[in-house]
């Protein structure tokens, strides 16, 4: 699933000819293709000394290959590689379109998980995004380094109080 612009971007290695890679490129790719591109451990790298960039998991550490992403700051580096491997993932959930007496209703997997009052589609993504960052303890520890020491040492705190009650 490359585009036009990575043509000067060297390939990972890999073990299938690029040829084949090519043909079966032509082919329309399985619904697993969009999660595979985006899954896995992204990996961060300081460059330039003021830039951070994800690389995909795979990608040696070498230089020249193009990243997936670069930032100014760590913090939106961690938080583009927590939220990566959510994002060519089937949806998790879906909201029906039609309200019932309850409201809207939530699905998962066939079954009604609960209602929401208004259509709010974008909730529901953000549900999505959510559920599959608590899936993946790698994406959690980026969205938790993303957070920072301040917030860390409060929900510690909040969660201490919680456990106690």
């Amino acid at each position: 699933m490359r585009s036009d612009d990575d043509r000067n971007t060297p390939r990972v290695p890999n073990i299938f000819l690029r040829e084949f890679l090519d043909r079966l490129g032509e082919r329309l790719e399985p619904p697993s293709a969009a999660e595979a591109a985006v899954a896995g451990t992204w990996r961060l790298e300081e460059i330039r000394a003021t830039f951070y960039a994800v690389f995909r998991p795979e990608t040696p550490p070498a230089r020249g290959y193009r990243p997936t992403a670069v930032f100014f700051d760590p913090h939106h580096a961690l938080l583009i590689a927590a939220l990566l491997p959510g994002t060519g993932r089937d949806p998790l959930y879906r909201l029906h379109k039609e309200p019932t007496a309850d409201g809207y209703p939530v699905e998962s997997g066939g079954e009604v998980l609960g209602h929401l009052a208004v259509f709010d589609d974008k909730l529901i993504d953000a549900l999505h995004v959510v559920e599959c960052i608590l899936r993946s303890p790698e994406a959690l520890a980026n969205l938790l380094e993303a957070a920072g020491a301040v917030v860390l040492e409060r929900a510690g705190a909040i969660l201490e109080g919680r456990m106690g009650e």
